[in-house]
């Protein structure tokens, strides 16, 4: 495959980080958001690179981004609000897309959705190729390779070390809260709210740290390249002793949301108050801040098998660099394969894996 980059959502606080790492890596993507102001003032700073106009209000100018074997970014979110028009269009045009997202709602809804109009069109869809969920999808992948087939259940925890979040994070979390997720349990795929359980990683550094239950990827990516996988938890760790009532909470807001017309208004709600694009960690809190990623691979027993962990550089500096180094390397006709792809299948483990290692997560 050989054609254009284009980066939907380009002056947002994730796409600029995204469009300085692809023109780090020699790429000259094009760049669209609705700003025509902001677009050219971006790419002036990097180099008079082209620019175009979209808006996922107007679903044509966004088709109008994309041909047959172009590769699309989209940071535009909160996806499930948003994602819908670039994925489309990315269709459409049987181009590849790669998205950053990292809400539950939308990954299930590309992979069940849009994944075999994908397939059929010869588009490969790789949603949530950030550092919400490449890590997991590797480190996983490692330990149970590792582990061999008598390794049924792998957990997965990622964790923060100071940086802070975006404003574009803050809304996504809000809404990945209130909408449905999932897990794998017994070898399928159930609906499951998130931050429904509460488990424990012992990491090298920072001892016993909690992470809640999500929805991620790895739930569908990883049985997919290890048959014998039945129970797949992927969580995310979180500070303060509240972390253990979480659970409950979630429980409560759940059961109250469950009516449609309660759940409607509160997500008309949390949208009106959704900050948006504005901004995130600064160079300097990003470089003193960092990441953990830990897979652990267990048998039916609950023993341990494998331990894969993974550090390095803050989540959202691996996002941009990783969602450059997807984009280049597809540009370049290092992927395999059409519909909803998880990372391993689209790459391969050994090339995941070095370019996971470029982006600033190596193992330790």
């Amino acid at each position: 495959m050989s054609g254009r980059i284009v980066l939907f959502g380009a002056t947002g606080y994730t796409g600029e980080l995204t469009a300085r790492a692809l023109v780090a890596r020699g790429a000259r993507p094009v760049l669209a958001a609705r700003s025509a102001e902001r677009l050219d003032r971006l790419a002036g700073e990097l180099g008079g690179l082209e620019t175009q106009v979209a808006d996922v209000t107007r679903p044509a100018s966004v088709h109008a981004l994309v041909e047959r074997g172009d590769v699309l970014i989209s940071t535009v979110g909160p996806f499930a609000r948003w994602g819908a028009p670039a994925v489309e269009a990315a269709i459409a045009a049987g181009a590849t897309y790669f998205d950053s997202t990292g809400e539950p709602a939308f990954i299930r809804r590309v992979f069940d959705d849009h994944g075999p109009s994908a397939a059929a069109a010869g588009s490969a869809l790789l949603t949530a190729f950030g550092f919400d969920w490449i890590p997991g999808n590797l480190a996983g992948s490692l330990a149970l390779r590792e582990a061999g087939p008598a390794a049924t259940r792998v957990d997965i925890g990622y964790f923060g070390r100071g940086g802070g979040t975006s404003g574009g994070t803050q809304d996504s979390t809000t809404g990945a809260l209130l909408e449905p997720s999932f897990a794998y349990r017994a070898g399928r795929l159930v609906a499951e709210r998130s931050g429904a359980r509460v488990k424990t990683f012992r990491l090298a550094e920072g001892g016993a740290r909690r992470a809640i239950s999500v929805g991620g990827t790895e739930h569908f990516a990883l049985p997919q390249e290890f048959p014998h996988l039945r129970d797949v938890d992927v969580l995310l760790g979180m500070a303060g002793g509240h972390v253990r009532y979480i659970p409950a909470i979630t429980a409560a807001v759940t059961a109250v949301t469950r009516p449609a017309p309660v759940r409607k208004a509160i997500m008309s709600l949390a949208q009106r108050q959704a900050k948006g694009s504005s901004g995130g960690p600064d160079e300097t809190a990003r470089a003193n801040s960092g990441s953990t990623i830990v897979a652990i691979a267990r048998d039916a027993d609950g023993r341990t098998l494998s331990t894969v962990t993974l550090d390095g550089v803050n989540g959202y500096t691996f996002t941009a660099d990783i969602l450059a180094w997807g984009a280049v390397t597809a540009t370049a006709g290092g992927l395999d394969g059409a519909g909803a792809l998880g990372p391993v299948a689209a790459f391969g483990l050994d090339a995941l894996a070095q370019g996971v290692r470029d982006a600033g997560l190596a193992r330790v």
